[in-house]
């Protein structure tokens, strides 16, 4: 479903992102793995319309796609849900799901079909009824997170990116987060999601790809990896004071 070729970002003398390639499969969860600075987030701003390529390609259903900025993208299946938890902290619940997704599926709905929409999309990633009317900057951060989750499904993306998204959540709400992801996967959707807890990419992971000083090492099958090995490959320095510590 969507490849990346020798995709390359270079902010004056750092290189954020050498060379990546990768290719993720439709139907399934492909983590992307690395520590600070191993260029997860410019990955993901890439893949966002956040920012461009310096060199490479990006392909969707073998297609090359040029689009430049996050409407593009948007338009293209992308969803993206980013480790800082972005609300319009004056608005409400629902204007806040809602918000940037224009076009005819927004016009068409009367306020009561919009109130409709957004308690179907947010009873499947929140396990605690949300107040709808009151302003997104009153809840808590992690209730907030999840109301940007809501955001991301209500455009029922065919691509969607969770950057340490269940970094604000507690236990059941990462529970019924997973659920969702699984059933995403499932359903044909392709989730790409970045995070640096091993029990979370040793249960959800289809493929792993491990990023190191902007870098792909290698991308691997569930089946094939272990924590060890993974932070064999992200982290080799750390695995070798261990055994030797």
């Amino acid at each position: 479903m969507l490849e990346v070729r020798n995709l390359s970002k270079r902010y004056g003398e750092t290189v954020a992102l050498d060379g990546a390639s990768i290719s993720f499969a439709a139907g399934s969860v492909h983590t992307i793995m690395g520590e600070n600075g191993s260029g997860k987030s410019t990955l993901v701003k890439l893949l966002s319309g956040v920012v461009s390529p310096d060199q490479g390609e990006i392909l969707v259903n073998g297609e090359a796609f040029s689009g430049r900025d996050p409407i593009a993208f948007q338009a293209k299946g992308f969803a993206t849900v980013f480790q800082e938890v972005l609300v319009a902290p004056d608005r409400n619940v629902i204007d806040n799901i809602l918000l940037g997704y224009e076009g005819p599926f927004v016009r068409r709905l009367a306020r009561s079909a919009r109130r409709g929409a957004v308690t179907e999309v947010l009873s499947r990633c929140a396990r605690t009824v949300i107040d709808l009317d009151v302003d997104a900057g009153s809840l808590p951060l992690a209730t907030q997170q999840l109301v940007v989750l809501a955001r991301a499904l209500v455009r029922k993306p065919r691509i969607l990116i969770l950057d340490e998204v269940t970094a604000a959540l507690d236990f059941n709400d990462r529970e019924i987060v997973f659920s969702l992801i699984e059933s995403l996967a499932r359903d044909g959707c392709l989730v790409l999601f970045i995070s640096h807890r091993m029990d979370e990419v040793l249960r959800l992971s289809d493929r792993i790809t491990i990023l190191r000083s902007g870098k792909v090492v290698e991308t691997l099958d569930r089946a094939d990896v272990s924590p060890e090995r993974l932070l064999e490959k992200m982290a080799p320095e750390i695995l070798e004071e261990r055994r030797h510590g």
